[in-house]
């Protein structure tokens, strides 16, 4: 084993001096996600404890586990757990779809102009935020004066009350997040579409391959890394239902089918002041969000070759 010389023990301390001015200039980011990432963790103790806001974090109670006792018997927590877990595996499937179908069907056009026009026109429901997003819904989806009810009765089809009906309300929730979130998606894989050499599908024509044949020998392989990797880090967010998006639209008459775990806790935390146990179905939650963002890694690891660093 070589020994370093003076020297070049020299020139890594001076290459270490001058990158501190760059380590400096992460103390901003890394104060930010001190104080508020890393410091509110310190509110998982509440749900170990009869929290009262009089006492404070420290001298209120402990409970043990009982909060979470309490909250596995609740009648209304099971249905709630399934709920989330359903929109969230449709929100899953669909927003992995839809972004490749448009994709490819936008890759084939020739007109570049016509092109970025749609992909712009998809892509801006993404910028909006559900309080707006929400006011327009209500309004297309009204079964009295709503434009879509409005075409059914054109059609022949009863209005449908699309956010009042609970049959109706997760398939609502999940078409309606495809529609703001698919644009963004569509750009990612239009990405990885161009990565394909083109030589591939000249090959392909001299050899008599029409256009679906060249989609799926070519393109759906050639973008296959990328919809593994996004369909497996996808699984961390199988309970994130979409509190923003739910809480806007969502009311009483459909709690049975469209109440998820974060307007579970609101209502449990904020409305009814039981925060021992909203706590408790935070910390549920996360401690699950982190086994499937785990397992997510690792199948991206494996399938698709991803490392985090």
């Amino acid at each position: 084993m070589s020994v370093p010389s003076m020297g070049d023990i020299i020139v890594k301390r001076q290459g270490g001096i001058k990158q501190w001015p760059l380590h400096l200039l992460l103390l901003p980011g890394v104060a930010l996600v001190l104080i508020y990432s890393y410091g509110p963790m310190l509110g998982i103790a509440i749900a170990f404890k009869d929290f009262n806001p009089a006492q404070g974090l420290l001298r209120s109670p402990w409970t043990g586990w009982s909060n979470f006792t309490f909250l596995f018997e609740l009648t209304d927590i099971f249905a709630v757990l399934r709920n989330t877990i359903v929109i969230s595996a449709m929100k899953i499937v669909a927003g992995q779809v839809a972004p490749i179908v448009v994709a490819l069907l936008l890759n084939e056009l020739r007109k570049q102009w016509f092109k970025r026009t749609v992909q712009t026109i998809v892509y801006l429901p993404h910028f909006l935020s559900w309080v707006i997003l929400g006011g327009i819904l209500i309004d297309l989806l009204s079964p009295k004066e709503g434009i879509v009810n409005g075409l059914l009765g054109g059609l022949g089809i009863e209005p449908i009350f699309f956010l009042g009906d609970e049959r109706w309300f997760p398939y609502t929730m999940v078409v309606s997040d495809v529609w703001k979130e698919f644009g963004f998606g569509t750009i990612v894989y239009l990405a990885a579409l161009t990565g394909i050499n083109p030589a591939l599908y000249e090959a392909a024509v001299v050899d008599g391959a029409g256009r679906w044949r060249q989609t799926w020998s070519i393109t759906l392989p050639g973008i296959a890394p990328i919809i593994v990797l996004l369909a497996t880090l996808s699984m961390g967010n199988i309970l994130n239902a979409g509190f923003d998006q739910i809480f806007v639209l969502y009311s009483p008459l459909v709690y049975e089918t469209g109440d998820i775990l974060d307007t579970f806790t609101y209502r449990l935390g904020l409305i009814d002041y039981q925060y021992g146990p909203a706590a408790a179905v935070g910390l549920f939650k996360s401690a699950v969000s982190f086994l499937f963002i785990s397992v997510s890694y690792l199948l991206a690891y494996r399938l698709a070759n991803y490392r985090i660093f």
